[in-house]
């Protein structure tokens, strides 16, 4: 029998809710887990309970730890009862939870808070599954795209220019040229099925420049490096200095929603654990990193002989994904957990409706 339990839902990073939720814990919970260097912290929510998303509802407001979502290797991770009630706790331990003061002929161990770059705590999730991609994809309406100044020639003529080399671009650069540029290659325009509204377009990243001059509407640049060859069109945007999160702590959508897959990253149809997707709901409809959406299968469709006609079947849930880049209307999101395969135009939905 698995041990239902009740917790506190912590507010943002500090605080904590007056809301109270039930949980179930897993009948093989261990009483306590050492973190380890490699782990995330859905991997280790779902060592204790089934629905990694709820894991900050069961955490005690340790108040010598300010932050209990940064977890760090070495630090070790219980449970404890609290006025009856079940709870996890983080405890410090190793050499990271002390300082070491050291004068003349002593050496002195004392412990004392834990201070350590939020970095070096443990991730979410796996962020080499998601990095390249945060690096080298965006979303731009299609007139930004279609409005952005466009590469015209490359040193000496040539058509096509490698990292190292130099190129030409020409438009409205407006009142201040930047010192780098990225290059962007036009992806696919997404459209919601059921709207049919252009959601957004793909612009991928194949190179970055800085600028070595410029002449009215024409800027020269040197390519400081490719991941593709660069090409007569290819345009010019702003580097994109948005911050790339390392933990997206796992959380329910604020609103009920529903939605579905609209692509998965690589072009293909078939969906994994890990892929990234694209899914036709964003920040609108209350989505941000973090928020974690149930995946629904489709149901096959069977014929009704009875009836004399063609039905498809309920859909059944069969993953789980978390979103790590929301834009307004579409976001991306990682399959964190596939039960049975996956594909595109299943359904999304919160883990509440």
């Amino acid at each position: 029998m698995s041990k239902t339990i009740k917790g506190i839902l912590i507010a943002g990073l500090m605080g904590l809710s007056v809301g109270v939720s039930a949980l179930t814990l897993k009948a093989d919970a261990p009483q306590t887990y050492v973190v380890k260097k490699g782990d995330t912290l859905w991997g280790i929510s779902e060592r204790f309970t089934s629905d990694p998303w709820q894991w900050p509802e069961i955490w005690y407001q340790n108040d010598q730890i300010k932050n209990p979502h940064l977890i760090y290797p070495g630090d070790e991770i219980g449970l404890i009862q609290v006025n009856g009630e079940t709870r996890l706790t983080v405890t410090r331990r190793g050499d990271a939870s002390r300082t070491y003061k050291m004068s003349p002929g002593t050496v002195k161990m004392q412990p004392t808070a834990r201070v350590e770059p939020i970095e070096s705590a443990i991730p979410a999730i796996p962020q080499d599954a998601i990095q390249g991609f945060l690096s080298h994809n965006r979303v731009v309406a299609v007139e930004e795209l279609d409005n952005a100044p466009k590469v015209i020639a490359g040193a000496d003529g040539r058509l096509i220019m490698g990292a190292g080399g130099k190129l030409y671009a020409r438009g409205d650069f407006g009142e201040d040229v930047a010192r780098a540029y990225g290059i962007y290659r036009k992806g696919q325009v997404y459209v919601d099925p059921e709207t049919e509204e252009v959601l957004g377009l793909e612009a991928t990243e194949i190179g970055v420049g800085s600028v070595s001059g410029y002449d009215g509407d024409i800027v020269t640049l040197e390519l400081e490096r490719t991941v593709q060859q660069v090409s007569i069109g290819d345009v010019l945007l702003p580097t994109d200095d948005r911050e790339i999160i390392s933990n997206y702590y796992p959380k329910p959508p604020k609103d009920s929603l529903t939605g579905q897959i609209l692509a998965v990253d690589g072009g293909v149809s078939q969906v994994g654990q890990f892929d990234v997707v694209v899914i036709n709901r964003g920040e609108r409809e209350g989505l941000e990193p973090g928020s974690v959406l149930l995946i629904k299968r489709k149901g096959e469709i069977v014929y009704d002989r009875t009836a004399g006609e063609r039905v498809r079947l309920p859909a059944e849930r069969a993953g789980s994904l978390l979103v790590f880049l929301a834009y307004e209307k579409m976001s991306y999101g990682l399959i964190m957990r596939a039960t049975r395969p996956l594909r595109v135009g299943d359904e999304v939905v919160g883990p509440n409706n």
